[in-house]
């Protein structure tokens, strides 16, 4: 089955891509290629339960085993010590990827509270953009009365074949990702 958002892409977003920044190939439409999902732990150095917790809750809300983080070198201020655990991640691709950016628009963003939009300066060089989320309760697949920490999270779009900051904002605002409007 092919996900809903693919769809749209392949049958909406390339022809008007194609038609607003005038390119010939579709193949040089920008193209989401992985979303990366990435939860650091800081109060895992004290007790490892809170890692493992969120370690299963990134699980439950991407559909996709984290993998564990560890810190690369010690740091004394902190009081890490090298090769500690420190965080999850996940790297989702195809059909999990589209599954997930259309849950995290359509169901866990509109239940974020006072939402206006996400900030449109978030853009890196190479047109991929984050997001950070301050709870993980937004998403549906997690149960609110079994959260025993609030934990947030940041959310990475990579995008490939964008030239410019504006065809990767296009791409996103085409997928339907709300970004909030300038004060005027």
């Amino acid at each position: 089955m092919i996900p809903r958002l693919l769809e749209q892409y392949r049958k909406e977003i390339v022809p008007e891509m194609m038609k607003k920044f005038s390119l010939k190939n579709p193949m040089a439409v920008p193209k989401i290629e992985k979303i990366v999902v990435n939860m650091g732990v800081g109060e895992a150095i004290a007790d490892v339960k809170i890692i493992e917790k969120a370690i299963e809750e990134l699980g439950q809300i991407t559909g996709q085993k984290p993998i564990m983080r560890r810190s690369k070198k010690a740091i004394a201020n902190f009081k890490i010590k090298q090769n500690q655990p420190i965080g999850c991640k996940v790297t989702l691709r195809k059909a999990m990827m589209y599954e997930f950016m259309d849950r995290l628009i359509s169901v866990a963003m509109p239940r974020i509270r006072d939402f206006r939009g996400v900030p449109p300066n978030s853009f890196d060089k190479g047109g991929n953009y984050t997001l950070g989320l301050t709870e993980q309760s937004i998403f549906a697949e997690i149960d609110f009365d079994k959260v025993t920490r609030v934990q947030g999270m940041d959310i990475t779009f990579v995008i490939k074949n964008s030239k410019t900051k504006e065809q990767s904002q296009e791409l996103l605002k085409l997928f339907g990702l709300p970004f909030k409007k300038d004060k005027e």
